[in-house]
Parts: C-alpha cells; sequence; structure tokens
C-alpha cells in the first residue's frame, strides 16, 4: 500500500506492525523530506510508546517544543510535536463515555498546520485519525467486509490489498455532478470515505479483532460570522497582516519554496509579499511558476508583470497543443475525479517539481472572500442545481448513510437551502465540499503526483478569522468581488491593473485554446458515451465536459489494472472500456 503512494513520499519509506491477541496493526509510510531532512523518519514512535505516520506540517512545532521542554524530544522535525502533545485516552480527563474522541480535542486543538495523521497507542488499543482544520491534506478510509479498516492519502493505495475491491458510487457521483464536486465524506468510490475536515476519529478492536468506530469529533470548525461595519483605513491593513502571518509560517521548510503564479490577485498577493516575508523569516526569496497555451493569454501576460515588477525569478512554460490529449489519463489517475478542464496543474506542478519540494499557492481565497461570480446569482445557481439534481434517476435523499463517520452530513441535499444568501453560500461550500472535496484536492493529488507539498497562505487561521468576520458588502458587489481582500493588495506594491483585475475561472482562463479545441472534437463521442451509465446518463448528456471526465474515470480506476491504464494513448482508453460495475 505505501508503495502506491512512492510520488507522495519518494525520499524514504518505513513500516511498523504490532501482532495482537485478536487483530493486529500495520502502519506504512512514504516520505517527502522537508523538515528535519535527515532524521524524522517514520513511523515514529514516543516515550509512552505511541506511534505515528504523518501527511503535512506543524507549523508551530518550535513554539510546542518550547513549551514541552519535559518532552524527551528525538528529532528537530515537526511531526514529533503532534505525539509530544498526545495524551493518551486514560489520562484525560475531558473525554465522553460515549465519545472517546473527545478526549483528545484539547491537544489536537494545539497543533497549526496541515495535516493527515494515524497514530496507535497500544496501551489502550486505540488508533487515532485526524485532518487539519480546513482539510489541506487528505485521509480516506474504508472497511473492508472481514472488519479489516484501510486508511491512506489515496484511495489508489487500497488496491494493493487483495480483498478492497474499486466501485463508483453512483450517488455520489450524481450529486457532484450536480454541485460540481463531491459533497461532505464521500469519495467516487463505493464504501471509501473521507475523513472529515477538522475532525479527529477514535477506533478500536472487538475481541474479534475487527475494527470498531468509537468516536468521532470536531476540534474545529469556521463559522462566517458577518460583522456590521468594516472600515478599509484601518482594517485593511489588519486583513493584510493576517495574511502575511500565515505566509510567514508557510515558509517553514529545510528545502526551496516556490510560489505558483496564475497572475491572479491572489497568487499575486503571495509573490507581492514574498520578498518580505522571506526577510523576516530568514528563508530565500521563492522563485514562481506559471504556465499557459500562449504568451498573448492574459493571465500569462500578469503573471509576467507581477514577476518583473517585484524583482521575481519567473519560470514559464507554454503548454503543447497535445497536452491534454498526452496528459489527461495521468491526470485522471492522479485525481482520482472527472474534472478535465484544470490541467495545467499537471504541467506546473511538474515543471516546479524540478527545482522546489513546496509550494505557495493563492488557493482559497474565492472561498473566504467571495470570489465565484455564481454567488451574483445566487437563485439561478441553485435553481441550475437543482435541474442537474432531477435529471439523476433514482436518487433516494432518505437512503444515504448520515451522520458522524458516515460518507454524508445529513440527507439535505436541497441547494434551495444551500444557497438563501451570500453568508449560507460560503458556509456551505467551505462545510461541505468546494473548498476541501474539490479546490485543495486538486492541489494536493496533483501537486504530490509529483512529489511537491502545496501550502495555502490564506487559509491560515489568522486570515480565516479576519475574513469570516468581513460584511458581505466588502466581499461581492454587483461589479466586483473579494473588495476588501482588494484593500488590503492596494497596501502591499501590486501593480493598480492586478489589483482591481477581475477574476477569470481557473481551466478556462489557463488553456482556453487547448480546453476549446479538445471539447470540439470529442463532444460528439461524449454524448454517445453518455449513454452507458444508466441513472447517470441525462446527467452526462447536460455536461459533455463530465461525460468525457466519466468516460476516462470508468477506463481507468474501474477497468484492468489503473496505474498501467494511465500510460496509454487517451483515445485507446476512451474506447476501451469494461462494463460500468454497477
Amino acid at each position: 500500500m505505501a508503495s502506491c503512494l512512492s510520488h507522495r513520499g519518494p525520499d524514504g519509506s518505513g513500516v511498523f506492525s504490532e501482532q495482537l491477541e485478536s487483530g493486529g496493526v500495520a502502519f506504512g509510510n512514504a516520505r517527502l523530506s522537508i523538515v528535519d531532512i535527515a532524521g524524522s523518519s517514520q513511523p515514529i514512535g514516543s516515550d509512552h510508546g505511541a506511534v505515528l505516520i504523518q501527511n503535512g506540517e506543524i507549523y508551530n512545532h518550535v513554539r510546542l517544543r518550547a513549551q514541552s521542554t519535559g518532552y524527551p524530544w528525538r528529532t528537530s522535525g515537526d511531526s514529533e510535536a503532534i505525539l509530544a502533545m498526545h495524551r493518551p485516552a486514560s489520562q484525560s480527563t475531558r473525554g465522553s463515555p460515549g465519545n472517546p474522541a473527545k478526549a483528545h480535542v484539547e491537544w489536537v486543538s494545539r497543533l497549526d498546520g496541515i495535516w493527515a495523521f494515524a497514530l496507535w497507542d497500544p496501551s489502550c488499543r486505540e488508533l487515532v485519525l485526524s485532518r487539519d482544520s480546513m482539510g489541506v491534506k487528505p485521509l480516506v478510509r474504508t472497511l473492508l467486509p472481514d472488519g479489516t479498516l484501510l486508511f491512506a492519502s489515496e484511495v489508489k493505495a487500497f488496491r494493493a490489498h487483495p480483498d478492497f475491491r474499486a466501485e463508483p458510487d453512483v450517488d455520489a457521483l450524481a450529486v457532484r455532478l450536480a454541485y460540481e464536486y463531491p459533497l461532505d465524506r464521500t469519495t467516487l468510490f463505493k464504501g471509501v470515505v473521507q475523513v472529515a475536515q477538522g475532525t479527529i476519529e477514535t477506533w478500536s478492536l472487538d475481541a474479534q479483532g475487527r475494527a470498531l468506530l468509537t468516536g468521532v469529533a470536531r476540534y474545529s470548525r469556521d463559522i462566517v460570522a458577518p460583522q456590521g461595519e468594516w472600515d478599509p483605513s484601518t482594517q485593511a491593513s489588519v486583513l493584510l497582516d493576517s495574511f502575511r502571518s500565515g505566509l510567514e509560517d508557510r515558509l517553514m521548510s529545510d528545502v526551496p519554496v516556490g510560489i505558483v503564479l496564475s497572475g491572479g490577485l491572489d497568487s499575486s498577493m503571495v509573490a507581492a509579499l514574498a520578498h518580505q516575508a522571506a526577510e523576516s523569516t530568514g528563508k530565500p526569496v521563492p522563485e514562481c511558476w506559471t504556465v499557459a497555451d500562449s504568451e498573448d493569454n492574459p493571465d500569462f501576460k500578469a503573471a509576467e508583470l507581477v514577476a518583473q515588477h517585484h524583482e521575481l525569478k519567473h519560470h514559464t512554460k507554454i503548454m503543447g497543443e497535445d497536452a491534454f490529449w498526452r496528459g489527461l489519463p495521468r491526470f485522471t489517475w492522479s485525481g482520482e475525479d472527472l474534472d478535465i478542464t484544470v490541467l495545467f496543474w499537471q504541467s506546473l506542478f511538474k515543471e516546479m517539481s524540478g527545482h522546489v519540494t513546496v509550494g505557495l499557492c493563492g488557493q482559497g481565497a474565492d472561498e473566504l472572500h467571495g470570489g465565484y461570480t455564481r454567488y451574483r446569482d445566487l437563485t439561478g445557481h441553485a435553481r441550475l442545481i437543482s435541474k442537474r439534481l432531477s435529471l439523476a434517476q433514482g436518487l433516494d435523499h432518505s437512503s444515504l448513510e448520515h451522520g458522524p463517520g458516515q460518507p454524508w452530513e445529513d440527507t439535505t441535499i436541497a441547494p434551495d437551502s444551500h444557497f438563501t444568501d451570500l453568508t449560507s453560500a460560503l458556509q456551505f461550500e467551505i462545510d461541505r465540499g468546494q473548498l476541501s472535496n474539490f479546490q485543495l484536492r486538486l492541489a494536493d493529488r496533483h501537486s504530490m503526483a509529483y512529489g511537491l507539498e502545496v501550502r495555502v497562505p490564506f487559509l491560515s487561521s489568522q486570515h480565516r478569522a479576519e475574513a469570516n468576520r468581513l460584511p458581505m458588502g466588502w466581499k461581492l458587489s454587483a461589479d466586483s468581488e473579494k473588495m476588501a481582500l482588494r484593500e488590503a493588495a492596494a497596501l502591499t506594491e501590486l501593480p493598480e491593473q492586478i489589483v482591481r483585475r477581475p477574476k477569470l475561472p481557473a481551466g478556462t482562463a489557463t488553456t482556453p485554446s487547448l480546453l476549446g479545441a479538445l471539447m470540439d472534437e470529442l463532444t460528439p463521442h461524449a454524448l454517445e458515451w453518455a449513454k452507458g451509465y444508466g441513472r447517470l446518463s441525462d446527467q452526462l448528456r447536460d455536461q459533455p465536459d463530465m461525460a468525457i471526465g466519466m468516460r476516462l474515470f470508468h477506463s481507468i480506476h474501474f477497468t484492468d489494472d489503473p496505474q498501467s491504464r494511465a500510460s496509454k494513448p487517451l483515445m485507446d482508453l476512451l474506447e476501451d472500456v469494461g462494463d460500468w460495475p454497477v
């Protein structure tokens, strides 16, 4: 299973196993070395016998180390801070008899970073699974019929287990097609569930050695709570400082760091503050990377302007005309999703990975600051989703498995109630999928496919707190978006045309000609392919790009050997699929 994820951790591997009287536990890790490169191999143990594997970074590990002088530190890395903070359930007085996960809320809440971790405590036969507060890092799990629990960063790791069978989750797919992102803790694979963002799960073993979910607890939940007043003359600097603080934290690294520079406002702000943040942290000034389909692309030109204005070294790449035809198979294998529009992520991260191991990007700003054009017509957006849901055949909301630890938050799949106003829309999309299940998943899967970790300064706890208090009138107007953030950006040295530049959709803005040519060629085929997907056929006919994505997802993930198929020509894959396994 660990070797299936070697792309995520090409710098080393390790295993731990313990056989118990009934059942047992085994960990495997593929390491991407970023902090304490020579040390901090995983799995890593503690003085009280616990064993940990972790993906991500604990940004405040130095402060936690200073506060825990009595702990016998074995490394200088950040992962060990989790073990130092860990309190075995037997030592906690804050747990709940019916929910052991609550015993871990206090110490997990002290961590500041991005993570997915698994911690085994043999003293009480307890496994703790946890994911960072916004879901930057992934953690998925499945329970096999014999009671074996599998967990990993990506579904592809499960394929190494002889008893795992990959099957599509048709209900999750129907909702994903309607909303354009998966909802809640669903994946597109039947029986595979995400550990929710900001959440702790506890598992144990019964007398027969079968894994049992014993508790689920939220340690963090962001609430969009707009205040009545916001004065840019005094508050814009506070908003900017909150972003700068998060950016400085995310320069923590013993390896080179780069910037994803798209030319939009968000990534341009990252670039604009790079010099200052690097100087205050004693780190080298990051270099920038941009890809596009043409040197005449508006995003490409804007990125060049920002890099030149701030005297940042700028790496650029123009994608070839055959980029989609050559790249989509691997893109679908890596992403474990239907999307085909943002292939540029693949070219970008591939270029960056030859020079740096950590990338900073502008993701999260649109969700915090109301950056999407659909927010201007929430009634129309809800109507579009409702129409798509009406095309899904056999979707029975009442039968969805919901509640703590289950795939669905609840059975309310009702866009009219999700998008009543901008506050409810932002809260819904942060809680149930747009951010964690689409934007952050894209960045994680396609960067880690090349052994590159992406960090998101806009999602620092400091900046989220400021953004969640902004009045909605400072997030969206009839002719602009992210107005408060633009006021903050105006305090930097960014050119005025960048500060006021309107947002463009990522995929179509970066590669409009390449994507358009692909759609022109494949749309007639897509309408035919859509007929083979039963309950989903009408939805797919209504969304030809998703019909292409579904066909490729089907061909790679549910036909023969997925990893070997990812290297085959695109048309071979689209024309050669097995039966739809539902």
